[in-house]
């Protein structure tokens, strides 16, 4: 089970990459929290490439038959959470990824290469 949810960050975290996301990151948060198992931070230069990125992943993760649970402030588009479980993805504008620094807060998370 961890394996099939691994593997599922990793194919979100490609799927940002392919819309040409910054600085994609895997926090692995299953020891630290009950919300999820891995989050996913990444960023974009626009609001445009922002909601891009999100919809690309979603898209993808659908195809794969994984479909999110929820998705918040794609409107805005300067931080939108999609969450598909035990996988959440954060698409930050640069401005405000550096503000929240989900890294930091997160700081006792490993982080997972994106390969």
């Amino acid at each position: 089970m961890r394996e099939r949810v691994l593997e599922l960050a990793r194919f979100a975290a490609d799927a940002a990459a392919d819309k040409k996301a910054n600085d994609v990151v895997i926090l692995d948060i299953a020891n630290l929290s009950v919300l999820a198992d891995y989050f996913i931070i990444c960023s974009g230069n626009s609001n445009t490439q922002v909601q891009a990125i999100a919809g690309g992943v979603v898209e993808k993760m659908e195809k794969r038959g994984v479909h999110k649970k929820a998705m918040e402030g794609y409107d805005e588009a300067r931080w939108i959470l999609v969450d598909f479980g035990d996988v959440v993805v954060h698409v930050f504008r640069a401005e405000e990824r550096e503000f929240y620094n989900l890294e930091r807060v997160w700081g006792d998370a490993p982080q997972l290469s994106v390969v």
